[in-house]
């Protein structure tokens, strides 16, 4: 009896090792995708939006925000189709839009013609000319302030213009959310865009620009 004990003991020991290595082995398989996953570059393809038009906001008398009702001319609509049909998006996953309707009419344009599937991401709208939202001082007059001070805010500043680096944190807290995707269209504003190329990049019309992060 003894002798059956010990082989029994011997033999569920020999199975419990068995166990544990096989287990171990799944552990460092599943640990080892999801840092893989954790590392993944994803590749964001940036487009600036078609032309825009502004008559119909002007003549409404819409301010501040309301100025960014503006929607796209003929020609921006054609520039949106036109670059809809570039071989860049092939592979593409998912078309991430700025809810302004310049973007988001572009976006719309792009995701019909090829039928990649559009989302609105809030945070990945225009750079402000005014974080008090009053809009109680010239937009314009703002830019060119944030322009010459290189987006970097000092206290003798007379506008209340959203830094360079608030802008970039904004945007790239924004992207986070796709990077479980491994390529990302991204349609947005040039200001927008350059935070994640240089300051001083200049974007036309439906322009794009790569980045991989």
């Amino acid at each position: 009896i003894k002798s059956l004990f010990a082989s029994i003991i011997k033999q569920l020991t020999k199975i419990v090792n068995l166990l544990n290595a096989y287990y171990l082995q799944i552990y460092n398989t599943c640990y080892n995708k999801i840092e893989r996953m954790g590392k993944m570059n994803t590749k964001f393809i940036l487009v600036r939006h078609g032309e825009p038009r502004y008559d119909e906001v002007l003549e409404r008398k819409y301010f501040g925000m309301g100025y960014d009702l503006g929607k796209l001319t003929e020609k921006g609509v054609m520039q949106a189709e036109k670059r809809a049909k570039d071989p860049i998006f092939k592979d593409a996953e998912i078309i991430v839009a700025s809810p302004y309707t310049r973007a988001l009419q572009t976006a719309a344009i792009i995701s019909r013609i090829t039928g990649i599937p559009l989302t609105v991401e809030n945070d990945l709208h225009e750079w402000m000319p005014d974080t008090t939202f009053k809009f109680e001082l010239d937009a314009n007059n703002s830019f060119q302030e944030y322009l010459l001070a290189q987006g970097i805010r000092k206290d003798h500043h007379i506008y209340h213009w959203e830094s360079y680096p608030a802008l970039k944190n904004r945007v790239e807290k924004a992207l986070e959310n796709y990077k479980s995707y491994k390529k990302v269209i991204v349609v947005c504003h040039g200001i927008v865009m350059s935070t994640l190329t240089r300051f001083d990049d200049v974007i036309e019309h439906c322009g794009v620009r790569e980045v991989t992060l």
